[in-house]
């Protein structure tokens, strides 16, 4: 069995700390060592920054990435070429009444344009397999679900 691991650094400093529960800022940094820095807050229901990445998107995209890499490497194994794969990706997240909440959904949307004379059917089938294969779906209590729309050029 292999085991992997991804260190991510996460850093925020103010210098009046978190005095008021209101006014402190939720701008921080995300790191790794071998990516660039992404600059990232609250969602601005929590008071964050609407212009920064906030955690529930970020896991959002972590889920279609994964997807998206999945696919795309089971695409080139069975002979799909696909010429472009977009996806407009949806992650549905209740509150609880007391506090803290839960994704409930993410609906992954790919649009994918396959080179002519791929194999359409193909094509489709392979997102359940990506789905299946997709480590970041696998490990979320949620579901992934999608809903591909399939073109040739």
């Amino acid at each position: 069995m292999n085991t992997h691991t991804y260190p991510v650094e996460v850093e925020w400093s103010a210098p009046g700390g978190t005095d008021d529960y209101r006014t402190y800022p939720r701008e921080h940094l995300l790191s790794s060592a071998a990516a660039q820095s992404i600059t990232a807050s609250a969602d601005p229901h929590f008071l964050g920054d609407p212009s920064l990445w906030n955690p529930e998107q970020l896991l959002v995209a972590a889920a279609a990435n994964c997807h998206m890499l999945s696919y795309l490497a089971l695409c080139a194994l069975r002979g799909v070429t696909v010429l472009e794969y977009t996806d407009t990706a949806v992650g549905t997240m209740i509150e609880n009444s007391g506090a803290g909440g839960r994704f409930t959904e993410i609906l992954l949307s790919p649009r994918v344009v396959l080179a002519p004379g791929a194999d359409a059917d193909l094509a489709l089938a392979l997102h359940h397999d990506a789905g299946e294969q997709c480590y970041i779906a696998a490990s979320l209590s949620c579901p992934v679900t999608h809903s591909p729309q399939i073109m040739t050029a």
